[in-house]
């Protein structure tokens, strides 16, 4: 039973014979971010059912925020967003980019925003004229620019568009969808660095190539980097392209090749790494599925969530 009130809420945790009441509060009247008050143990509690019933309360505490920018993050993307000297200053940028990451990690739709992110016409409103004036690229550039170990891995995964996401005409110029085997899909081609944290993003339709973007994502690739790709990354233009820039493709041929090429099994292993990228990517439910009709407004959701699995990176190993 919860008891709701002006400044707080009680939590009542009964489950055994006996019970914790946790004393939440809000730290603010906009965003509701709960904070232990107290803990205040009736009778007697074995030690391993206080640390369940703990560790419970925590994660209500943080369920209520857990989309929200920590204060590393808002301090990585602040000197970023662009500055409004003259006229009528902007809503928190902070609270409206929220409200942004709140629809790209639950994938619902922008009504259903929350009212402590205010109007959700701020926040799609923002998010798009960000979106045509560069911001999100810009601030996906600034995370990533930053990392040069060597490494290189660069693969591809396809997502399902929704339905309503695919009724627009077939000749529109940025519908970048395609029929495969799983039906309609986009797909995202991406490179990372060693440790599988991305560097660059694009799509294209779901039936193309892995290599229809190899040219564009290898374009600035470092002197002397090693490329971990899979088989059907194995093309002669790629490796002869590699070897100008002075690089290594550590790529397995395929079968059907007459001359043996040198390929490390032993470093290959560490290509899963990218395959784990794109699984945390697909964990941001606008990015799981595409429900955006525009090709552009689906990149820019991807590279918002390339740009905050950078971030949580770096704050868990600052």
């Amino acid at each position: 039973m919860i008891d709701h009130d002006k400044r707080g809420y009680l939590i009542r945790l009964i489950g055994i014979d006996t019970a914790i009441i946790v004393f939440c509060g809000f730290n603010d009247g906009v965003h509701p971010l709960p904070s232990i008050w107290a803990l205040t143990v009736i009778d007697n509690i074995p030690d391993h059912e206080i640390c369940a019933l703990y560790r419970a309360s925590k994660m209500i505490q943080r369920g209520m925020s857990r989309y929200d920018l920590t204060d590393f993050e808002w301090r990585a993307i602040e000197p970023i967003l662009p500055n409004k000297p003259r006229g009528v200053p902007r809503v928190d940028d902070r609270r409206v980019l929220n409200g942004i990451f709140w629809v790209l990690r639950s994938g619902a739709p922008w009504r259903d925003v929350p009212e402590r992110y205010g109007p959700y016409t701020t926040c799609y409103n923002r998010f798009r004229r960000w979106m045509k004036a560069g911001i999100w690229d810009k601030l996906m550039d600034a995370v990533t620019s930053q990392r040069n170990d060597g490494i290189r891995m660069i693969d591809g995964t396809s997502i399902g568009v929704h339905h309503l996401a695919a009724n627009l005409r077939a000749d529109h110029q940025d519908r970048c969808l395609g029929r495969s085997r799983g039906g309609l899909t986009t797909k995202i081609h991406a490179v990372t660095d060693g440790k599988g944290l991305p560097i660059k993003i694009v799509i294209t339709a779901g039936q193309a190539h892995d290599l229809t973007a190899a040219s564009e994502l290898l374009s600035d690739l470092p002197r002397g980097a090693m490329l971990l790709a899979d088989k059907a990354y194995d093309a002669d233009w790629l490796r002869a392209k590699l070897r100008t820039n002075g690089s290594w493709a550590n790529i397995p041929p395929k079968s059907n090749r007459k001359r043996p090429l040198v390929f490390s099994p032993w470093l290959y292993k560490k290509r899963n790494l990218i395959e784990r990228f794109f699984s945390k990517l697909k964990c941001y439910r606008r990015i799981a599925t595409r429900y955006d009709k525009l090709g552009i407004t689906f990149l820019a959701m991807a590279k918002l969530a390339c740009v905050r699995l950078t971030l949580r990176h770096n704050e868990s190993t600052a």
